[in-house]
């Protein structure tokens, strides 16, 4: 019999120690569905599992499952360096280790460097193998990636025992986390999700864990982690309106503009969806997405206008998602268009996200590898927010960050965050756009940009950086960095500040070449 394995899991919502309001209130609620079931199918097959979901509340060091034989750790690239450090603890503790969650997904080459495993797409088969061979992998590790993401999940109720300890951090807003359905239609340039093929997860799993969920809550919170929810809408609300009483439960979820017509809107809103979180992306490209065809500029920004408006009738929050930069923008335009958007529009909060390339996540990385257009930010800050890792193609990097700098005024000035209040129904929804806009999204970020732009006018050093001048990383970051880290920073093995930028690339060339 294959003995009785000591398992650690751990899934990294915060790559630091973060006491801010927004992260004390809500970072619990942002628990990754994978970790939780790959902690199921370790108890299945045996083994003892000790679950840690890490918010940024306590010394992480400190929650760490030490003595144990195998550890998972789960993490988004912004998390990489935080995840390497705590690898090299557990493996100077004897355990081997395996990093799973979108960063293993998107720099396996590098993250081979850290771990005796790294996976791609993970199913129970991966897991299995992993459980059976558990040994070390050293100097580099091995990488495992299923064919095609999972075609069964365990629900809610199999998950409940990793799920309740984490809601508990929560200290008044406890979402539980719930996924109907994996990959995209949309073939967004710049997501993740846009080349895994959309497939729906088991109907009646989905109806079980909300019924089980009403034993469990006297009007549950689900927050769907869908990449894009209601694809096969009538089959969703189906099985919802079968399971449980109407609006008994809320729900928060992140669906396409086109899939939200006044139709299906009114049909959610009597479901109990509350809260809804479209993207919008671009006022000239992605039309498709949003449903406004070839329509472009401020044409397209009258019709989603009208389009979000219309949905803040029936749900009393709704954020809408843009990503900056993008190559299809060029000069003030885009951002002057944002800014009319929010006046037009001012019930809706906006999020705001920095052009992106993570490694391996979409095939227009490769394209940006190409033309040598991928900068070598460390990790830490590839969160959409720290660091844009694209040289633009229609900007200077002043000029950028002027016009960023610009429309986050225009956003969380007070009058915008007051005619955004008046707007939002309910005394919950307006408190978080208030939260939201005076704390490190909003306030915090305008500060951390216009820093950023400080140092593009007056350091030369930090400037050549961006220009790809230099590879050397300017003191700014350095620093930032072994601050975040903490205790953790000793523990940074060595190289593990930087990583090849263009390995996606490489890595085809070489495939090609065989």
């Amino acid at each position: 019999m294959k003995q009785k394995l000591k398992i650690g899991i751990i899934d990294l919502v915060s790559k630091k120690p973060n006491e801010n309001l927004w992260a004390r209130i809500m970072n619990a609620n942002f628990a990754s569905i994978m970790p939780q079931v790959i902690g199921v199918w370790c108890e299945e097959q045996g083994h003892d599992v000790t679950y840690v979901c890490y918010t940024g509340k306590k010394d992480l060091i400190g929650e760490l499952p030490l003595n144990a034989d195998l550890v998972f750790i789960g993490a988004f690239t912004e998390a990489a360096q935080t995840a390497y450090a705590l690898s090299n603890i557990l493996r100077l503790d004897g355990a081997v280790t395996v990093l799973g969650g979108p960063h293993a997904r998107c720099y396996p080459e590098d993250a081979l460097n850290y771990f005796d495993y790294v996976t791609g797409f993970t199913d129970k088969k991966i897991i299995s193998e992993i459980l059976q061979d558990c040994s070390p992998h050293r100097p580099e590790g091995i990488h495992l990636s299923a064919k095609n993401q999972p075609f069964f999940l365990p629900g809610v109720k199999e998950r409940w025992k990793f799920i309740e300890p984490t809601l508990q951090k929560a200290p008044w807003i406890k979402m539980v986390p719930m996924i109907g359905s994996l990959g995209c239609p949309y073939t967004c340039s710049f997501c993740i999700d846009s080349t895994v093929a959309y497939k729906p997860l088991d109907f009646d799993v989905l109806k079980e864990d909300l019924s089980f969920l009403l034993t469990k809550f006297k009007r549950p919170l689900v927050g769907w982690h869908d990449p894009n929810f209601g694809i096969r809408f009538d089959d969703y609300m189906n099985a919802i309106e079968e399971a449980i009483p109407e609006d008994s439960i809320d729900f928060i979820a992140e669906s396409s503009l086109s899939v939200l017509t006044e139709p299906h809107v009114k049909r959610l809103r009597r479901n109990g969806f509350r809260a809804m979180l479209p993207g919008i992306e671009s006022w000239f490209d992605l039309g498709n997405k949003s449903k406004t065809g070839k329509n472009t500029g401020m044409k397209k920004v009258e019709l989603v206008s009208e389009q979000i408006n219309m949905i803040l009738r029936y749900m009393p929050y709704v954020q809408t998602n843009f990503v900056l930069g993008l190559d299809s923008d060029i000069g003030e335009e885009p951002f002057e268009l944002t800014k009319k958007f929010i006046d037009l529009t001012p019930g809706a909060f906006p999020g705001y996200s920095l052009l992106s390339a993570f490694g391996r996540a979409a095939p227009l990385n490769l394209e940006y590898q190409e033309a040598n257009r991928v900068l070598p930010f460390p990790f830490h800050f590839l969160d959409n927010n720290h660091a844009m890792n694209v040289k633009p193609a229609n900007y200077t990097w002043h000029e950028l960050y002027t016009n960023i700098i610009g429309l986050g005024e225009h956003t969380f000035s007070w009058h915008s965050i007051l005619k955004r209040l008046a707007a939002t129904k309910g005394f919950i929804p307006r408190w978080i756009n208030v939260v939201r806009a005076v704390s490190s999204e909003g306030f915090g970020r305008l500060a951390y940009n216009k820093l950023i732009l400080e140092q593009l006018n007056s350091n030369k050093k930090f400037r050549d950086y961006f220009e790809q001048e230099t590879d050397e990383l300017p003191k700014f970051y350095y620093n930032m960095i072994k601050e975040d880290l903490g205790p953790l920073w000793e523990y940074l093995p060595e190289g593990a500040l930087y990583h090849d930028q263009n390995a996606y690339l490489n890595k085809n060339r070489e495939r090609i070449a065989v």
